[in-house]
């Protein structure tokens, strides 16, 4: 085989071989209202703030083995939006953690879907060294509690 060849072949073998490794997320949450919810209103203007919220999540599908989620936010309300970037501490079905980074984006009106994007930053166990990165449609609910359709992938 000639050294053009050999290349060719190994980098086939690098891009399909690291596309087999990654594996899908798809997994649903149901998150209750804000365990803690400070507000501050910035002054500036009429409806805009900062909040700094936690809260828990469950998941209610799950191919990947999420079982729970515990968030710490940070928003931004602004007139009729709000931005969002926060820390997901999940735990899964073993008791390992995985932890992951988000931001996202919405209309303060809770009858429109809220988005955001996700990273895995790591894990702990089996998970350590886990990356992944992905997105989430929201639908928010009266009594502040969300549930959210998580898709993306993640490798080890």
């Amino acid at each position: 085989m000639r050294k053009r060849e050999r290349l060719l072949v190994a980098f086939c073998l690098l891009v399909f071989g690291s596309a087999a490794m990654a594996q899908k997320v798809d997994t649903k949450w149901h998150c209750t209202a804000l365990t803690a919810n400070h507000t501050l209103d910035v002054g500036d203007e009429p409806g805009h703030s900062y909040v700094i919220g936690q809260g828990t999540c469950t998941a209610t599908a799950s191919g990947t083995g999420e079982k729970s989620g515990a968030y710490t936010e940070f928003q931004e309300l602004w007139k009729a939006s709000f931005t969002n970037h926060g820390r997901f501490n999940v735990t899964m079905d073993n008791g390992d953690m995985a932890y992951y980074t988000y931001e996202g984006s919405g209309p303060t009106d809770i009858t429109k879907p809220a988005t955001n994007t996700w990273k895995i930053l790591s894990g702990t166990g089996k998970h350590k060294g886990m990356k992944g990165s992905g997105s989430c449609s929201g639908t928010r609910h009266e009594d502040g509690s969300s549930d959210w359709a998580c898709t993306g992938t993640y490798s080890m």
